[in-house]
């Protein structure tokens, strides 16, 4: 099966895709602070230091779930309960963030997102369930006659 590709090219888009995140805040970091833009009476250099907290914050994120998918194609095994759960916030915000990009930008960066979606799922459902694992419903019920 595929499995090993799907997450390395996973965690190669969103490894790309954290600095590209990271310069976006930074330009719009750099128009708030050259026009001094505010909001609702905040200090413009409020908003500047909001606006690269959040850019960095982004791009770290996306490089700890590039390194979840990572680490799931050299293992060969699906990520633990913390990196499925970091892959399925990363997978919800890439979506709602296609939904709100179609009307702002456009169509191309709606593809974009929704590949980025496409490949997260498809990296965590090809390491669904293991099948050497035994299920634990049929472990836990008696056997009755």
């Amino acid at each position: 099966m595929a499995r090993r590709p799907i997450a390395f090219i996973t965690a190669a888009v969103l490894l790309v895709e954290a600095p590209a995140v990271v310069g976006l805040n930074a330009v719009m970091a750099r128009f708030v602070e050259i026009q001094s833009m505010s909001l609702d009476g905040l200090d413009p250099d409020h908003m500047v230091t909001g606006t690269w907290a959040l850019g960095i914050g982004s791009g770290a994120a996306l490089l700890l779930c590039s390194l979840v998918a990572l680490v799931t194609g050299v293992r060969d095994r699906r990520p633990g309960r913390l990196g499925r759960g970091l892959l399925i916030g990363c997978a919800i915000v890439h979506a709602v963030l296609g939904a709100v990009v179609v009307g702002l930008v456009g169509w191309a960066a709606f593809a974009v997102l929704m590949t980025v979606v496409g490949l997260v799922v498809l990296t965590l459902v090809a390491y669904g369930k293991d099948p050497e694992a035994p299920e634990k419903a049929e472990e836990a019920r008696p056997l009755t006659v």
